[in-house]
């Protein structure tokens, strides 16, 4: 949604020989500060000198066609990763040679990026390189009208889209607003996959997702859900943090009589009855909550699909991967307890890459289903089979190629 409170940019342009002070609405989905500096650029900008300007911290409102701005960006992208692989062989080397002088003085030779000990320092690596990356790009703007019309050449009816993703703007106010053609990328992106869907093999659907609501590329673990045998007792059951709702869905075709669907995200939550929708469901409740439901039946099942790494997220659509000091893990194990029923159990479906990048232990995991009050029942496990689990190339292949996603059953001790 819009930032609650306006924002605006200021920009010179020379038009027709007369340079001029505009403004605009400023619009960020990652909620980034209105840029300081913009200079207007055109077809006739060069990647070279918007990628320099870009790392100089300099944004660039495009005034050309809207293709060549499509263009422009992947220009931008090539010339991220060519420094990228610079700097990395640049790092090698000089590795390689701090190795040959250990090697002299009979120390410990040279370990290569994969081995365990410096896997968290490449984990981080890679997080800020990819903020760096998502800083530049984020640098190139175009300007939309009131009505969120496009008048560069050749651009499409992004209006719709735009409506969807960021809201109705003022159109009392007539004021023309400011955005990354990244933002208008990824709310031309969702608008796709809210008419297309996301195929769900395993289940034989489609999930339809909305902008801002994290809709995971992965479903292996859906068999899991599908594997784990329910409660002899499967009256009410609670999806925490729906997003999608596609868990809830699972639950409700599996027979469970009442699913109580959570999430504190209003997008999620207008997603996921979407998807209930669809699929005829009238079982599923919503609630807006943040983890547990409030004055509802007690559950004789809790699914829950937290995200799975203990990072700091840096957007808003990362809160459904980065869970910053476990919090939401810990705030649900916490709790479960008081929200069972006699003989309830817990399904928590979890990925053990954060142990593998040294994020997390397996025993400060069963050191807080203990303190919980809640002791393992069974696991079913399964191997991810996503790309980059199988790309050697990744710096953190060592850790993705090793990694199992799980469904804890979890009941009270």
């Amino acid at each position: 949604m819009l930032q609650t409170e306006k924002q605006y940019v200021q920009w010179r342009e020379n038009k027709n020989g007369n340079e001029s002070l505009h403004k605009a609405r400023w619009l960020s989905a990652s909620s980034h500060a209105p840029p300081a500096r913009i200079v207007v650029v055109d077809d006739k900008t060069t990647a070279d000198e918007a990628y320099r300007l870009a790392c100089e911290g300099t944004s660039l409102l495009w005034r050309g066609d809207f293709h060549n701005a499509r263009q422009l960006l992947q220009a931008l992208k090539r010339r991220i990763e060519r420094t990228n692989e610079r700097s990395e062989q640049r790092k090698i080397k000089k590795a390689a040679n701090k190795s040959a002088k250990s090697a002299k003085s009979n120390k410990t030779a040279f370990e290569s990026s994969e081995t365990p000990k410096d896997i968290p320092n490449l984990f981080h690596q890679q997080r800020q390189i990819q903020a760096q990356r998502s800083r530049i790009l984020s640098r190139l703007l175009l300007e939309l009208d009131s009505d969120y019309a496009s008048h560069l050449r050749r651009s499409p009816d992004v209006s719709a889209a735009c409506t969807a993703a960021f809201g109705q703007l003022d159109k009392a106010a007539d004021e023309s607003c400011v955005l990354s053609f990244r933002d208008l990328q990824g709310a031309l992106g969702a608008a796709q996959w809210r008419e297309k869907g996301v195929p769900v093999e395993s289940l034989g659907l489609s999930i339809y997702p909305h902008y801002g609501v994290f809709a995971p590329p992965r479903h292996e673990y859906v068999q899991l859900l599908l594997d784990a045998p329910l409660p002899t007792v499967h009256d009410v059951a609670y999806d925490i943090g729906t997003g999608t709702g596609l868990l809830a869905i699972i639950l409700a075709q599996r027979g469970v009589k009442q699913v109580i669907a959570t999430d504190l995200n209003p997008r999620a939550l207008a997603c996921a009855n979407e998807n209930f929708t669809r699929q005829g469901l009238a079982n599923v409740q919503l609630q807006q909550a943040d983890l547990y439901p409030t004055d509802a039946p007690f559950a004789n099942l809790i699914v829950c699909n937290p995200p799975w790494l203990p990072a700091k997220p840096s957007s808003p659509l990362e809160y459904a991967v980065y869970d910053a000091n476990s919090a939401m893990l810990r705030g649900l194990l916490q709790g479960a307890k008081s929200h069972l029923a006699k003989q309830g159990e817990v399904w928590l479906i979890l990925s053990d890459l954060a142990e593998h990048l040294q994020l997390r232990t397996r025993d400060e995991l069963l050191g807080w289903f203990a303190n919980a009050g809640l002791a393992v029942t069974y696991r079913l496990d399964t191997k991810p089979k996503h790309g980059r689990s199988q790309d050697e190339t990744d710096p953190l292949f060592a850790a993705r190629s090793a990694e199992v996603t799980s469904l804890w059953c979890l009941q009270r001790v």
